[in-house]
């Protein structure tokens, strides 16, 4: 840094010192943000102009969790960049009332400061609402995806709409936890919502299969619609010995056989007993 920078800066830090109660109230008037939050930045920069601007670090990081504060809130970039730029807009009304040579030239160097943090939040916050729509997708497939439990030693998985590889997962992880919470020996996983069945999905329910196999779980898969089975025939997949069924209550009634209960109907009702061997 020449001379002439170096005092057009000092210039910059004196007036940041001497004026600092007109500049704060007038960046508050202008960024619209709770005062205690911009008096910790505005003292933080202050702290870094005073060591030389050998270290920003203070500075970055409660810009960073303002801007992140703002995304959680639902605010747009802009209005926190606007809210980092009033700081140049109010430091210039000191500045031209000054009116000294220095104090111009100091606020050009500080104007371009000012734009790289400005630069930050933007990077900061797209980081955080990146983050924030990654958790709610995330919260959507766990709640797409619900394990129920619909006997005693039978838990079910009704699948609604597409399965690609990030629900496989949630859906195997989901299944797996429920069996060894409940001690279930049979899963149904019903793809009755499923729209189409290809050799991708089919490859995912074996998976899910052969995990919920390896906790020493039977899995009965329900739901192959007629076209559904036609599809499965054309693209020749097989299930090998997996059992499916084309409806719930068809592979429910299938798991009641296999854990040793029998199902018997009246007039009136259908009653699920429990053989005395089971």
């Amino acid at each position: 840094m020449t001379v002439q920078a170096d005092v057009a800066r000092r210039r910059i830090e004196e007036l940041l010192r001497e004026h600092e109660e007109q500049i704060l109230t007038r960046w508050v008037q202008l960024a619209k943000a709770p005062s205690g939050e911009l008096l910790d930045i505005y003292r933080a920069l202050r702290s870094a102009l005073d060591q030389g601007m050998g270290d920003l670090a203070d500075v970055r990081g409660l810009l960073a969790e303002l801007s992140r504060t703002r995304a959680r809130a639902g605010h747009a970039p802009a209005d926190t960049a606007r809210a980092v730029f009033g700081l140049k807009e109010a430091l210039y009304e000191v500045v031209e009332s000054d009116g000294e040579p220095e104090a111009l030239r100091g606020f050009i160097w500080f104007s371009r400061l000012i734009d790289d943090l400005g630069l930050l939040t933007f990077e900061t916050f797209s980081d955080a609402r990146e983050k924030i729509i990654l958790d709610q997708a995330e919260q959507l497939l766990e709640l797409s995806t619900p394990v129920v439990k619909l006997w005693e030693g039978i838990v079910a998985v009704p699948l609604i709409g597409t399965l690609d590889s990030a629900r496989t997962q949630v859906v195997m992880e989901k299944l797996l936890q429920t069996l060894v919470d409940t001690g279930a020996e049979h899963a149904v996983i019903d793809i009755t919502g499923v729209p189409a069945v290809d050799t991708q999905v089919a490859q995912h329910l074996l998976k899910t299969v052969v995990a919920a196999r390896l906790m020493g779980a039977e899995c009965v898969i329900s739901g192959i619609r007629p076209q559904i089975a036609h599809t499965i025939v054309t693209l020749g997949i097989e299930f090998g010995d997996i059992v499916t069924k084309a409806s719930l209550a068809d592979a429910l009634a299938h798991a009641f056989k296999r854990s040793g209960v029998q199902v018997t109907q009246s007039k009136h009702a259908r009653i699920a007993v429990r053989a005395e061997g089971a």
